[in-house]
This record gives C-alpha cells, structure tokens and sequence, in this order.
C-alpha cells in the first residue's frame, strides 16, 4: 500500500445466489420440470476479479449501465456488504450516502436521527452538539427538523442524509446517485460543499449516470461492464469510450 491511497481493492468478486420461488400448483410443478437444468439456487456473478486503487483526495466516478456493479463495489467499500473473493482496504475515516435515509428510524424526528446517524459515522454526543445547528441550517429545514422524518418527502431525506455526512470529518465520501433527488438549488448547493471538500483534500467516489457532473466535478472515471473494469483513466478518455458504447 503506498502512502497516499485511499481505498485498495485487490482481486475483488462478488457473488449473489439467486433464489426461485417453490412451485406449488401442477402447472407450475410441469414448467419447472421443463426447466430442470435451472438450479434453484443459481449464482449471479456481479463484480469479476476487481483491482483498483483510489488515492487520497481524488475524486473518482463510477459509471457504467445498470447492473454494471457500480453499487456494489461502493456498498463492498463501506462494508455493508463483503467480497465474496479478494479484500478491499480502506484508509481513513469513511462516510456514505448510499441508500437515501439508510440509518434513519422514521418515528424519530430529523433533530433526534442527526444524533442517531451521527453517532454511527463515529461522533460523539459532544461532538454533534457542537454541530448540530451548522447540519440543520444546511439541510435548510427549517421547523420541519423536528417532524418524524416518516413525514419528510425524498428531497427532505436527502437534505438531511447530505448534511449530516458532510459534517462528520470523514476523509473518504461515498455517493450513490443520491444528489439525483430534491430541487435544483439544493443540488447546486450540495456540489458548491463537494467542490470545497474536494479542494481540502478529501476522497470522494460518486456512482452517476449523470455525464455532465462526472465531467465537471471528477478527475478520474472508472467504467464498469458485466462486473469487469472496461477502462479507467481520465474522464474525458473514458467517456469518449463510454459514450461510443453506451450512449
């Protein structure tokens, strides 16, 4: 590991066994039977011998068509999920916006789930009271952050889910398609805060379709295809590539 990378993945696989339901009725019972060569439990190969290295304060773009494994790997980063063959290192504190309002409990109110979610990225009571009105004013919620986040819309959400994560000190940021949610303005916002983590220094790895923000925000793309690395280097290679492909 050289001393400046921020994520190592090293011969990576990812496996999902595919289940079928159990066939009840004769006809259903009759096409199954047709069907024999069909394991029940079928194994869907969705990343294939992955290696690649993200250094410190680069800022990387998945892309690729869907079922790719753009999400996979960035979900086998965080470690909400492990590689079936390989390991991934990570080097610094992390912090993800994977699944919008993933780590909220929806009978809290947004104030209580900022402590809640908070304290899972690492904080301390302490240390969120010392924080908590900068994440509120962010999210620009206004009376709305003391309302069961079950009332919030999916802008709402991903205000909240947004400005908690930016405001854990983490090193390494992990996005899933989750700015592709709420207005314009608060879009625009979040990227103007990306850029300024960006320029501190910090790791930032985004799964995108959204070609326009690759090219403006990102220095590297990574296009993934049926589970393998089909090029990585800098974007405006990449996309040329990618858009001659798939666009």
């Amino acid at each position: 590991m050289e001393k400046n990378t921020a994520i190592e993945v090293n011969h990576v696989s990812k496996d999902f066994k595919l289940y079928y339901d159990k066939a009840n009725t004769l006809k259903e019972k009759l096409l199954f039977f047709s069907k024999k060569n069909r394991d029940k439990n079928d194994i869907h190969h969705v990343l294939k011998d992955i290696s690649l290295d993200i250094k410190k304060g680069e800022s990387v773009a998945l892309i690729g068509t869907n079922g790719s494994g753009k999400s996979t790997l960035l979900k086998l980063m965080t470690k909400i999920i492990y590689p079936t063959k390989g390991k991934i290192h990570t080097y610094g504190k992390l912090t993800s916006l994977l699944e919008l309002g993933a780590g909220f409990h929806n009978d809290f109110t947004g104030r209580e789930n900022i402590y809640f979610n908070a304290s899972i990225f690492g904080l301390t009571r302490k240390e969120i009271d010392e924080k908590i009105d900068e994440i509120i004013n962010f999210s620009e919620l206004g009376d709305f952050i003391d309302n069961p986040v079950r009332t919030y819309s999916s802008g709402m959400y991903m205000r909240l889910a947004f400005s908690i994560a930016i405001n854990v000190q983490a090193e390494i940021l992990l996005i899933d398609e989750i700015l592709a949610v709420g207005d314009q303005h608060f879009q625009e916002k979040c990227f103007n805060k990306l850029r300024e983590l960006k320029k501190s220094g910090k790791t930032i790895v985004i799964v995108t379709h959204n070609m326009k923000q690759v090219e403006e925000f990102c220095d590297r793309a990574v296009w993934l295809y049926q589970g393998q690395i089909r090029m990585d280097g800098e974007v405006k290679d990449v996309l040329k590539e990618y858009l001659k492909v798939c666009g």
